[in-house]
């Protein structure tokens, strides 16, 4: 093998590694998500389940000697981002259908993802990455069909926090390098979240939610802290449209439990949305 065959075999070997991170980034997201939408108060299992990662993800972060000076920096942006993001997401399942909230919110931001990596990340987008990507948010938006404006609205809002943070913790993650960096995120998230739930008044909700719900509430704490972590080493390796159109495969998965489970209808249009995201993910992994 000559040093050209060795290096494309290695940059394969990359992307590779990227795609079943961001693939199986996708599963575990997309369970946890249903799990919110299936509780009572959405914002408060948000909360609680972020302040229950948080308080795992400090032991472990304490417990391995900490992280760089500079990452905190990053992750305080992301956590003071995913404010807004717990309260428009739990919003948007009050409103409306999770088959309508999820492809919405992920597919618009998977794209102002991509769009960030390529403006803010100098990252790197062939015309067939941007083709994939599109078919892939076309088939996002078929899939959430018609819905009440409110409901839109909140879902695009939880799209543009999807942006931000995305784009925002993709950089963190490359300046500061290693695993640990994905662990602050929750750190600062259940700082900054926990301090609008005081402000609200809603400390003794919290403490009932977390006192009755605590052991579903800690396996959803697992899965989002496994799922954003294998999706930040992805974008250690690949860009970060890539990686978020990859991850949003997810949405195929979230339509059909609520066609199957949740009982939301319209399968017709479920299923040739779900193949026109896989046509979408194809073309970009072929790529």
């Amino acid at each position: 093998m000559n040093r050209l065959e060795a290096g494309a075999y290695e940059y394969g070997c990359i992307v590779l590694g990227a795609t079943l991170l961001a693939l199986g980034a996708a599963i575990l997201h997309a369970s946890w998500n249903i799990a919110i939408k299936q509780s009572g108060d959405r914002w408060l299992a948000l909360w609680a389940q972020m302040t229950i990662a948080g308080v795992l993800c400090s032991i472990f972060i304490v417990a391995s000697g900490g992280v760089p000076h500079e990452a905190w920096l990053w992750a305080s942006l992301s956590g003071i981002t995913h404010v807004g993001y717990v309260w428009f997401l739990a919003r948007a399942y009050d409103l409306g259908d999770f088959s309508v909230t999820y492809p919405i919110a992920r597919g618009n931001g998977a794209v102002l993802a991509a769009l960030g990596g390529v403006v803010f990340l100098n990252d790197h987008l062939s015309i067939v990455n941007v083709l994939g990507i599109a078919i892939a948010a076309g088939g996002l938006f078929l899939l959430a069909g018609p819905a009440d404006n409110k409901h839109v609205l909140a879902a695009l809002c939880v799209s543009l926090t999807i942006g931000i943070y995305s784009t925002v913790d993709s950089h963190g993650s490359r300046v500061t390098g290693g695993n640990l960096y994905p662990l602050t995120i929750f750190m600062t998230g259940a700082f900054f979240i926990s301090l609008h739930g005081l402000a609200m008044g809603r400390a003794q909700e919290m403490k009932h939610t977390l006192r009755t719900r605590w052991k579903p509430l800690t396996v959803t704490a697992c899965a989002s802290v496994l799922t954003y972590w294998m999706v930040l080493l992805a974008v250690q390796r690949a860009s970060v449209g890539y990686v978020t159109a990859i991850r949003e495969s997810s949405v195929v998965l979230a339509a059909l439990f609520g066609w199957k489970v949740l009982k939301e209808g319209n399968a017709r249009r479920r299923i040739t949305a779900a193949g026109v995201v896989l046509l979408g993910l194809i073309i970009l992994v072929a790529s």
